[in-house]
């Protein structure tokens, strides 16, 4: 019951509070272990959650667990997602040729729980699609909201923290990333999600 309530009772991963404003936090996370899967959506009939399925098939929360173990792992809060345009910027030249199919792809990650240090600890996935790999430490300006981030409400949230970031003073160095919390049962105003900027 507590799942639909929003009551987070999952590993979450650690992080640091270094500054706390009205608007924001800037966290430091520790080196952690990540279970990812990018994704053209269209390929999940247009479903930008699609990869969903794919990591918890790996972990096991679906049935048997996709690994060569085969071992259960733990499902760990956030699940996180970043969009971004398939392809390099290249130079510009005339004449400018615009496309409406620019794929975009979108990147989710499961965080595997602490016991997890290195990338080699954690069992390898059956499906090839499952990259396992280690981020190091990062720091992220952080915004939490409740409610369905949908791409309206994230669009304006990111801009807003852009802006506050650099106006303190701080770099922005890639792409926002989308937490959620709760599983997609949970009611709307119980939801916990959060924008988090990667910054210098």
């Amino acid at each position: 019951m507590g799942m639909v309530f929003g009551k987070i009772s999952v590993e979450t991963p650690k992080y640091e509070v270094i500054q706390s404003t009205f608007d924001y936090e800037i966290r430091k996370y520790a080196p952690s272990v990540v279970a990812e899967v990018t994704y053209d959506p269209s390929t999940f009939k247009g479903n930008k959650d699609g990869g969903f399925s794919v990591l918890a098939n790996y972990i096991g929360a679906l049935g048997n667990p996709q690994n060569t173990k085969p071992e259960k792992i733990a499902m760990t809060a956030p699940v996180i997602t970043k969009s971004s345009p398939e392809g390099e910027k290249i130079a510009m030249t005339a004449p400018v040729v615009t496309k409406s199919d620019e794929k975009k792809m979108v990147t989710m990650q499961f965080v595997l729980p602490e016991k997890y240090q290195k990338a080699e600890e954690a069992p390898k996935p059956v499906d090839e699609r499952v990259v396992i790999r280690e981020e190091g430490q990062r720091k992220y300006g952080v915004v939490k909201f409740g409610g369905v981030a949908s791409d309206e409400v994230v669009g304006e949230k990111v801009d807003k923290l852009k802006k506050s970031l650099e106006k303190d003073g701080y770099k922005v160095i890639g792409q926002f990333l989308l937490a959620r919390y709760n599983p997609p049962w949970t009611l709307p105003p119980f939801r916990t999600n959060e924008v988090m900027i990667p910054v210098e």
